[in-house]
């Protein structure tokens, strides 16, 4: 069977009235995106705002509705994508649908090139305060965030601590009232040294660090550690390798995992079932069947007994 073409999916996120048609609106009446190419646009919420088809710059753009998120289902995508010949599909999505929601919908060859996260700056922190969950979720997969509808003179460090409080990943814009456009500059200096010939991880700490290293783990390549971790062993696990690690809180109790890295020693005989240990490791950037590809292999140069941590300091979150 000969492999389709791939399909590429342009997707754009946020809560109702946060932009999201608004800006569709704007990219589909530019020639220099909207150029003839067949285009199907999938609206997964109707907000205020309602499309001007007259005003694309092409006509071939094709809008489906999908009402109900048990109707982001292959089938009906594979369909929308039959009967219109579309070539590509701009998706805005219902910012109270799990987004995992979407990409487990998608077909094989729906290839996700973009995801674009709005939010309106007047509200976003009483959606974060009360529905945290649902703003992590659409965090974790953007690859920008635009906050619009800033008003002139605002404070943006707690916008941007929305976003750097989950991610580092996305690129964060601002959009004032005046209609200027401006790019979040703020740095943001990690709270350890990884220079220092032992990076010292503190308890408060082990969230932002997991998150990092998973995110750019060429730079720890080679690295010392040295952090509080409580352990996990498996039968099933290869000869002298244990899992090291801490829970880690995202947004609220519910999202509480376990997060860990393979971790090697020689006496790792000697460790127990959610032992508390002091670690002190090199890091080796390499693949292990553990983790089914390349990631941080904990090389253990010291792991000493320690008391467990305990009441909210147990959990480690992103602060």
């Amino acid at each position: 069977m000969a492999q389709r073409k791939e399909f590429p999916v342009y997707l754009f996120t946020g809560f109702l009235e946060s932009g999201k048609t608004t800006f569709l609106q704007d990219t589909l009446q530019d020639k220099r995106v909207n150029s003839g190419e067949k285009t199907l646009l999938i609206v997964c919420e109707e907000g205020e705002e309602e499309y001007d088809a007259s005003r694309f710059s092409s006509p071939n753009v094709f809008k489906r509705v999908i009402e109900d998120v048990d109707e982001l289902t292959e089938e009906n995508l594979l369909k929308m994508e039959r009967e219109t010949g579309a070539a590509r599909a701009f998706v805005e999505y219902n910012g109270m649908w799990m987004i995992q929601s979407f990409y487990d919908a998608l077909p094989e060859h729906w290839i996700p090139y973009q995801n674009m996260l709005f939010f309106d700056s007047t509200t976003i922190l009483n959606y974060n305060a009360n529905m945290r969950s649902l703003v992590v979720d659409k965090l974790q997969q953007a690859d920008s965030v635009i906050f619009n509808r800033v008003p002139n003179g605002t404070d943006i460090m707690p916008l941007h601590k929305i976003v750097r409080g989950v991610s580092r990943r996305p690129e964060i814009l601002y959009e004032f009232a005046d209609g200027k456009v401006e790019p979040d500059e703020i740095e943001d200096p990690l709270p350890f040294d990884i220079n220092a010939p032992v990076i010292e991880v503190e308890d408060r700490d082990f969230a932002l660090w997991y998150r990092d290293i998973t995110e750019d783990m060429k730079k720890y390549d080679g690295k010392t550690i040295r952090f509080k971790a409580v352990c996990a062993v498996n039968a099933k696990f290869p000869d002298k390798m244990f899992v090291s690690g801490r829970h880690v809180m995202t947004c609220c109790a519910d999202d509480i995992a376990y997060c860990g890295f393979v971790t090697k020693w020689a006496d790792a005989d000697r460790i127990q079932n959610a032992q508390w240990i002091m670690l002190t490791a090199k890091i080796d950037i390499r693949f292990s069947r553990l983790y089914g590809k390349r990631g941080p292999i904990l090389n253990c140069i010291s792991a000493e007994t320690c008391e467990p941590l305990t009441g909210d300091d147990r959990v480690a979150t992103f602060y």
